[in-house]
């Protein structure tokens, strides 16, 4: 099946005001068609960001959200804040969330069904350390992470995203191979196709969020189950962003 291709740049804590919206401006410029591009800014500046790209092809998300509607949650951001700022996509469960911060399961689990149910694209991470890779636990890891998702409650596949980030392969120097990369996306997607349907896990798009760069996309965006990339540091600067979109242009 011939799925739209989904590279998602998340920012993480970087920019100021002023080169988020430069940033967001260049890449605004480069999209190109035939791929969806997005990107994740921190939260203080979607609202300027936001305007920067306005009616460019170019979907604004989020990192993060809670999981409640609003009240009495200091320093949480709602999806109906989101929403309104024109957001568009919201990732749950990444792994620096997961493993610095401490979210456990049942939180990432809350949160991806808000994000669902808001009407927004859930960017579901998973994916394993090097402790569990080298113990052949990869996808004894993933799995349990793809439970965190509700079958009864998501029915769209448009709008449920995977993000396969190896740990072991962010920030460290070390990538997964194509061939690496490509069999715990197959069987992510044979998952799928067990708690939903073969219909449904076909059309997901399962994204490679392990250090992807221009040097390695092209390889990375070829096999046959990798829809995209979420993308960290490459995505800070629009001339390595776009080469990495570009590559994934069908």
């Amino acid at each position: 099946m011939s799925r739209t291709r989904f590279v998602a740049g998340n920012w993480k804590m970087n920019t100021n005001k002023a080169t988020a919206i430069d940033l967001a401006k260049a890449v605004a410029k480069g999209v190109p068609a035939g791929v969806q591009v997005g990107i994740a800014p921190p939260f203080v500046y979607l609202d300027a960001v936001g305007h920067a790209i306005a009616g460019a092809p170019l979907l604004l998300g989020a990192q993060d959200a809670y999981f409640e509607k609003n009240g009495a949650f200091t320093g949480e951001i709602s999806l109906e804040m989101l929403k309104d700022l024109g957001v568009k996509f919201v990732l749950a469960g990444h792994s620096e969330r997961r493993h610095i911060l401490h979210e456990s399961s049942e939180l990432v689990a809350k949160k991806a069904l808000a994000i669902y149910a808001a009407g927004l694209t859930l960017v579901h991470c998973v994916g394993e350390k090097l402790e569990h890779r080298d113990a052949s636990q990869t996808m004894d890891v993933c799995r349990r992470q793809l439970d965190e998702l509700s079958p009864q409650a998501m029915h769209d596949p448009d709008r449920l995203v995977i993000a396969y980030e190896p740990v072991w392969a962010i920030g460290t120097g070390r990538n997964a191979s194509d061939d690496q990369a490509q069999e715990v996306h197959c069987d992510i997607r044979e998952h799928l196709s067990r708690a939903w349907n073969k219909d449904f896990a076909d059309r997901v798009r399962i994204q490679y969020g392990g250090s992807m760069k221009p040097e390695n996309a092209k390889g990375l965006l070829s096999q046959p189950d990798v829809d995209g990339g979420l993308i960290g540091g490459a995505a800070l600067k629009a001339d390595s962003f776009l080469a990495i979109v570009h590559a994934g242009k069908h």
